[in-house]
């Protein structure tokens, strides 16, 4: 079973925005969505990014908001988690608009930092075992939750043939 909340390695990640968004692979960026969101309405529009320091630089708003959403999915979190609000700008409800730049949450700086984890475990090592296709993800440890459990063996015990007193617990004192 894949699953579907993945970031893409390197290279990868390039030639699959490549296949999907053809104005990626020529360079061009468009800024909207020329179709109208499903149940009608006018389109989206999705601002150009301004403000990227780990993903390409050329990605259009729609394919970094698609990232974003991703990214949220696998940590279970909300935009506000890693994006401050912006005090003088207004969302059409009156909320305060969200400051995509901006870059005083804690939480945004280590977004990044995991990011390139996620990139090096990827390409350095997963990219070379044979037959795997499931890159690490963001749910891959923290499956829906910004603090991911620790993972604890379940009933730990010594492998099979190791000599008495080695990998095991101690012996008791006589």
């Amino acid at each position: 079973m894949k699953r579907s909340l993945r970031p893409l390695p390197g290279l990868a990640i390039t030639l699959a925005l490549a296949a999907a968004f053809p104005p990626f692979a020529l360079g061009q960026t468009p800024q909207t969505n020329p179709a109208p969101p499903p149940g009608g309405g006018p389109p989206h529009e999705f601002p150009a990014p301004t403000n990227l320091k780990v993903l390409p630089k050329n990605l259009t708003g729609e394919q970094v908001r698609q990232i974003m959403h991703e990214w949220s999915g696998g940590l279970g979190v909300r935009c506000s988690t890693c994006h401050g609000a912006d005090p003088t700008k207004k969302t059409p409800d009156g909320k305060p608009q969200l400051n995509y730049a901006d870059d005083s949450k804690e939480e945004k700086r280590t977004a990044r930092v995991m990011y390139q984890m996620l990139e090096d475990i990827n390409v350095k090592y997963v990219s070379k075992v044979p037959n795997s296709d499931m890159p690490v993800t963001c749910g891959t440890c923290h499956r829906g939750s910004l603090d991911p459990e620790p993972f604890v063996i379940p009933n730990p015990r010594p492998p099979q043939g190791l000599p008495p007193g080695v990998g095991g617990p101690p012996p008791p004192h006589p």
